[in-house]
């Protein structure tokens, strides 16, 4: 007699820069019904009107998106709803700050949270490898993020006892509303090579998920991306087991005990 109307008996949050459309959008794909997706929106400096940004992104701002108070005022409304699990969706601050700023971020936010568990997506990605048992990895990053972004994603896979044996921008449209996904399919599966063990497609902002199974079967290796695995991760924290399938391998495993 009733029709679906959304209702949620799991409810994942994600905090996004202010004109970010991929988060919600991949977390609603990956959603299996009773978990709904709730955002909040925070400034990021590299935006301007209408969602586009410069062909590169600059580090000053990706610094400054993960500072209080904005972010940690934008956690505190956001888990005023009655929420499972919160993913802070910007992976690129990981980078530039490192991997001990990570923890000190997801302290702090919960900090804010009521105790409601904060994601945060690199930190979630490096878990996965661990789940998977995947040692070598290839890093493929934003066009958007410059070389030395990357390089920063290098060394923070690196800090976390991971060998990154290939990493660059993909050589895509600077524009997260220009990239479809046979392109990125046909990027990633030309540049992985034979020795990774695993992919990680970093940025939130990136739109990745459609090319995942395509990609798995093709490469027989696990493919993760940076809104996957933030999902996943925020699926494990909130105690369901809903299925999520043909958006990867990882989905299969539970979190690695620390």
């Amino acid at each position: 007699m009733w029709q679906p109307d959304g209702w949620g008996q799991t409810r994942i949050g994600v905090l996004t820069p202010h004109a970010d459309i991929v988060p919600e959008a991949e977390f609603n794909a990956l959603a299996p019904d009773g978990i709904s997706i709730h955002a909040a929106r925070i400034p990021f400096g590299g935006y301007r009107p209408g969602g586009t940004m410069d062909p590169t992104v600059a580090n000053d701002p990706v610094r400054a998106f993960a500072d209080p108070p904005a972010v940690d005022d934008a956690a505190e409304m956001l888990a005023m709803a009655p929420l499972h699990a919160i993913v802070f969706g910007f992976s690129s601050s990981s980078y530039v700050r490192g991997a001990a700023d990570d923890a000190t971020l997801k302290s702090r936010l919960e900090a804010r949270t009521r105790g409601i568990p904060v994601v945060v997506p690199c930190a979630a990605a490096a878990a996965a490898l661990g789940a998977l048992s995947a040692t070598k990895v290839a890093l493929i990053s934003p066009p958007w993020f410059s070389t030395e972004m990357d390089q920063k994603g290098v060394a923070y896979f690196g800090s976390q006892g991971l060998e990154v044996v290939y990493s660059g921008p993909a050589s895509l449209p600077s524009n997260q509303q220009a990239i479809e996904p046979d392109q990125l399919y046909d990027w990633v599966r030309s540049h992985v090579p034979t020795n990774a063990e695993g992919v990680f497609i970093g940025g939130n902002g990136f739109r990745a998920i459609g090319v995942i199974k395509a990609l798995e079967e093709s490469l027989g290796r696990p493919v993760l991306t940076a809104n996957q695995v933030a999902f996943w991760c925020a699926l494990r924290l909130s105690g369901t087991r809903a299925p999520v399938r043909n958006y990867g391998r990882i989905f299969e495993f539970d979190l690695p005990r620390s």
